[in-house]
């Protein structure tokens, strides 16, 4: 069962359940009109770039956060009818093999499920924005980048006043409409924060960034930033390598509560792919399909992910994922409704 720590700790107006007493609550009036907000707009930026929406099941046979090194989540297996499978954490896998039918990449809005327990930044259950498109880091930082600007002038656009009167005015959103975002190595981001324990965390064979570190960041260099190129080690398998191989092909944008959008570069080819698979200590026969995709189609694309959740803390300047979802979910707890 989830600590009881870990559950929203929002004041309690009366003693009726959640599902009953948001319904008079403004937040989550709000919190509708975010939702179809970003549904819409998001199939409105990838149409205009003629990038497909695709149609992807819960569940998958290959996660994206395998038990090896630099793995960030936790699965979630289930039994559907004697077959073990996961309920998908993300679907970028599914979508490096749609880019391969869909030439200008693909999308997909939908769920994912995490094994770790709520907190104020973590969901069990989540909405997920990814996309995968055909070239590099550089190509995918530019149209994440532009992707949130475009949701971002959408809120100004649609729901300034409602927005302004939960986060206590919009300034947040026209500073960063303002500006190019700020881009640091992780390298450098480690000197900036003189490699710090409060802020990087040093393991045997790489290194992390903390929340705290995150925010010192965006204090030092601006209200959103573009983290690029962290250890390999310390990020999934899946992502490609600089010439060096000791530095990923990644980026995280860190804004509001810290990372909201996380992106990279895929290794193209079977052969870049198992070798990942053995340095991060992940079986190979465990993505024998992934594999087979990479040898019988080499591909070079990028993809990123933003938390739907997450983007919402930041335009409502609001300090709890927990209260952000409409209908709570948390594992280990009865889903009511």
């Amino acid at each position: 069962m989830p600590n009881v720590d870990s559950l929203p700790h929002r004041p309690l107006a009366d003693s009726r359940p959640r599902f009953l007493r948001i319904l008079d609550d403004p937040l989550y009036s709000s919190l509708v009109d975010l939702q179809d907000l970003v549904n819409y707009e998001t199939a409105a930026f990838w149409r205009e770039r003629r990038v497909k929406g695709l149609h992807l099941p819960v569940t998958t046979s290959s996660i994206s956060s395998p038990m090896g090194l630099g793995s960030d989540s936790l699965p979630v297996q289930v039994d559907l009818f004697g077959v073990p499978t996961y309920l998908a954490d993300s679907m970028q896998f599914l979508l490096e093999y749609g880019c391969r039918i869909a030439d200008r990449g693909c999308y997909y809005l939908m769920p994912s499920f995490r094994g770790e327990e709520t907190d104020t930044t973590h969901l069990s259950q989540f909405f997920h924005s990814e996309a995968e498109i055909p070239g590099g880091l550089d190509d995918v930082i530019e149209v994440a980048d532009a992707y949130l600007r475009h949701l971002t002038e959408a809120v100004l656009r649609e729901l300034a006043e409602p927005v302004a009167r939960i986060a206590g005015g919009i300034g947040h959103l026209t500073d960063f409409l303002a500006k190019p975002t700020a881009r640091i190595t992780f390298d450098d981001a480690v000197t900036a924060l003189d490699d710090d324990p409060r802020h990087i965390e040093t393991h045997d064979q790489w290194r992390t960034i903390t929340r705290a570190g995150e925010h010192r960041l965006m204090e030092l260099h601006g209200s959103a930033v573009w983290l690029t190129h962290f250890d390999h080690l310390s990020v999934p398998f899946y992502q490609a390598t600089d010439a060096t191989g000791t530095k990923a092909l990644n980026a995280d944008l860190l804004i509001g509560p810290g990372e909201v959008i996380g992106c990279g570069e895929r290794h193209t080819d079977a052969a870049h792919a198992r070798s990942a698979l053995a340095a991060h200590a992940v079986p190979a026969e465990d993505y024998d399909w992934y594999l087979r995709m990479k040898q019988d189609k080499p591909l070079h694309t990028s993809g990123f992910g933003m938390g739907v959740e997450r983007f919402f803390m930041w335009v409502l300047d609001h300090h709890d994922v927990r209260d952000l979802q409409l209908l709570e979910r948390a594992n280990g707890l009865p889903a009511t409704p």
